[in-house]
């Protein structure tokens, strides 16, 4: 294997790495909005008494928790190498 095929490869492997890592970590932010910042919402606004103000403070910490998670995912996107 040269010495250009090798470099090829890193780069190519590191890129899959970052990419993996990527499809992860938006699974997991997805994964915290639906359980934690959507299905509360539904339960609550289904509910026979409603507690609005503590499901709405849970709500927007997932909202801030997925979108956080989604821009360090962007972020790290901006790592790959051509």
């Amino acid at each position: 294997m040269s010495e250009a095929e090798s470099e090829a490869r890193d780069t190519l492997v590191a890129n899959e790495r970052i990419k993996f890592s990527a499809t992860y970590a938006n699974g997991l932010a997805v994964a915290i909005f639906a359980v934690g910042g959507f299905a509360p919402f539904i339960s609550t606004a289904l509910s026979d008494r409603p507690h609005f103000a503590p499901v709405l403070i849970a709500m927007v910490v997932c909202w801030i928790m997925s979108g956080a998670i989604h821009w360090a995912v962007r972020h790290a996107l901006r790592n790959l190498r051509p």
